[in-house]
């Protein structure tokens, strides 16, 4: 059974945040439980593994996991704190000897490659919009909306008899965006506030507010929230549904039946 590890649960800030002085990010400058790098999580089937988006602390989060390569990558969408560890992992390829394979949607790739024109003399880039296979898990990909940064990437993944999906960028989701989300074991989600009062045209991830809406239509049979700004304080109490996990880093859940 393949193990989900949770490399980072946190937003495009990061917690703490530098310029910040809130209680939270006050409490994980002391290291405390709310330290979160960028989202990413990796899949392993105890003899290889593969990464979902490869921040800007793509290398601590290696060193965290005590790994010394990595061959294959899903990326979600081109922002930086899903791409900003790209050149960082084209590096290791070239010191390692082998080429990285890449995946993500066609439109996202020529993205990175103007960001990072460097980066096909190390890495792959292959698009993955028909659906791909990663040591046995069937995925395809879908466009959600982004709100006001525009739109990223979901992933359905099923293998045997078990469906998760992987979604930390999306806000409003239509109900064509929703469909591939129906029925899923689990359900991983971008919370990045409990409640956030900004104006809805000026946001572009959910809260944990409409994230337990969302839920009510997808019925996922489990659900765990990442993508988490210095909004989130893990020391609260929130209102959550019964099914719902807040991801920590270094988190673990086995992608199966009978346990995690």
């Amino acid at each position: 059974m393949d193990t989900l590890v949770f490399l980072g649960t946190g937003d495009a800030m990061g917690v703490p945040r530098v310029y910040c002085s809130c209680e939270t990010c006050m409490e994980a400058r002391s290291n405390g439980e709310n330290i979160r790098l960028r989202s990413s999580v990796l899949i392993d089937n105890a003899s290889d593994f593969w990464v979902i988006d490869c921040g800007p602390d793509w290398r601590r989060q290696m060193e965290l996991q005590g790994r010394r390569s990595m061959r294959r990558l899903l990326v979600t969408h081109a922002h930086f704190d899903h791409i900003g560890g790209l050149p960082e992992w084209a590096d290791s390829c070239r010191w390692m000897g082998y080429r990285g394979e890449l995946y993500a949607p066609a439109e996202v790739i020529p993205v990175i490659q103007r960001q990072y024109p460097w980066l096909g003399g190390h890495i792959d880039m292959i698009p993955c919009d028909d659906g791909i296979e990663l040591d046995g898990w069937q995925i395809r990909t879908w466009r959600v909306n982004h709100g006001k940064n525009g739109y990223s990437y979901a992933y359905r993944l099923e293998k045997d008899d078990y469906t998760w999906v992987y979604c930390p960028d999306s806000i409003s989701l239509s109900p064509e965006e929703m469909k591939h989300m129906h029925g899923a074991d689990l359900l991983v989600l971008g919370t990045s506030f409990y409640y956030e009062s900004a104006e809805l045209s000026t946001r572009s991830v959910y809260d944990m507010t409409e994230a337990a809406e969302l839920l009510d239509i997808v019925q996922p049979i489990r659900a765990v929230y990442t993508h988490m700004s210095h909004d989130v304080d893990f020391r609260k109490d929130y209102i959550l549904p019964g099914n719902v996990t807040l991801a920590v880093t270094g988190l673990k859940l086995q992608l199966g039946h009978g346990e995690g």
